[in-house]
């Protein structure tokens, strides 16, 4: 296996960071690799830093599961809005470590140049996402065993397999939990528990939770169009698996949207959680399967607060989101949106952190 991961070090992040007179940009402040031939480990071990960032610029999950290519394209938007974030009393970098992004287009543009049979794409597509599945697990196992909180940026939400499977284990190393499990809370218009079919975006939590890494799994605002009847019954049927959809939050208002938050973060007990946040589930941000109808940019940030200050968190992963899509639709206000929703979680949780 080919090293995918592209460290990133203070001249990269200056390279994107737009420095001004009187003024600390994020950019200057946030940690990074002070020598690129320092491993991960090494560099975790000597960085104070309590949340780790990591980008996933890939679409191969989305590709798989037939949706709209751009999630590559979420991460060097994300970077170009954090970095230039002002460092200040509300946020500041150094709590930060900035590792760096993995790299997988080598093996999209060769899928891409071979040009296979549909069939034959997808198979081969499905391979890759394992392939994936494996770099980024073992990227957050080495992250939440040096006792640190990554958060995860771009690409589909096939990589939640990887954030949970790495994170359970990690954990487990590390703080003694009875079996290497972890619980999660996702905020999505999708379930993303479609069958055991191959690896891609749509059953990330399916085989995860196959695989037994998964102790509890809560969906927040699955829309029902889009419900498969069998991941109905198989959500009912498990004492582990829940959802609250949006109708019953937004149309016929059974919850309003914070008491679903609360219930979520209720289901997972005490768990260590993986928080999700497929960017789908905002209405009209670019996605690969974006909404017309979904809760808003305010709601999602309080989302993130709450759960934030709510949970015993494993990660962070935010997904699905692009600034272009092979459809040629654009938007560049995506990547300020979720530094936005990233800034909030790590503030809101080292607050509640440091209250303890």
């Amino acid at each position: 296996m080919r090293d995918n991961f592209k460290k990133f070090t203070r001249e990269v992040l200056l390279s994107y960071t737009h420095l001004r007179k009187y003024e600390t940009k994020i950019g200057e402040t946030i940690q990074c690799f002070d020598n690129d031939r320092f491993t991960l480990e090494e560099a975790l071990a000597n960085s104070p830093s309590p949340y780790v960032i990591l980008g996933i610029p890939e679409d191969a999950g989305v590709q798989a599961n037939f949706g709209i290519s751009g999630t590559q394209t979420l991460w060097p938007s994300f970077l170009q809005s954090f970095l230039n974030l002002q460092n200040n009393r509300y946020l500041d970098g150094r709590l930060i470590f900035l590792a760096g992004a993995f790299d997988f287009s080598e093996e999209l543009n060769l899928i891409k140049a071979t040009a296979p049979d549909p069939e034959e794409k997808i198979r081969v597509l499905n391979s890759l996402v394992e392939y994936i599945d494996v770099a980024v697990e073992e990227k957050v196992k080495i992250i939440t065993r040096a006792g640190k909180i990554p958060i995860l940026i771009g690409g589909g939400h096939n990589n939640a397999y990887g954030a949970i499977k790495g994170a359970a284990k990690g954990l487990h190393s590390i703080d003694a939990i009875p079996l290497a499990q972890i619980s999660v809370i996702n905020l999505d218009a999708h379930t993303d528990y479609r069958i055991q079919e191959g690896r891609h975006s749509g059953n990330a939590f399916r085989y995860a939770d196959g695989d037994g890494y998964i102790n509890r799994y809560f969906v927040i605002g699955p829309h029902e169009n889009y419900l498969q009847e069998y991941v109905i019954r198989d959500m009912e049927s498990s004492p582990f698996l829940d959802y609250i959809s949006f109708e019953d939050i937004f149309v016929r208002e059974r919850q309003n949207f914070m008491q679903a938050v609360v219930h979520a973060t209720g289901f997972v007990e005490d768990n260590y959680t993986g928080i999700e946040l497929d960017m789908d589930a905002i209405t009209n941000v670019l996605s690969s399967a974006m909404t017309p109808s979904g809760v808003n940019s305010v709601m999602a940030r309080r989302f993130l607060h709450f759960v934030a200050t709510d949970c015993k968190i494993a990660y962070l992963h935010i997904c699905e989101g692009a600034s272009s899509l092979a459809n040629g639709l654009i938007d560049p206000g995506v990547g300020k949106m979720v530094s936005y929703l990233v800034s909030d979680f790590i503030k809101s949780h080292f607050d509640a952190n440091l209250e303890k």
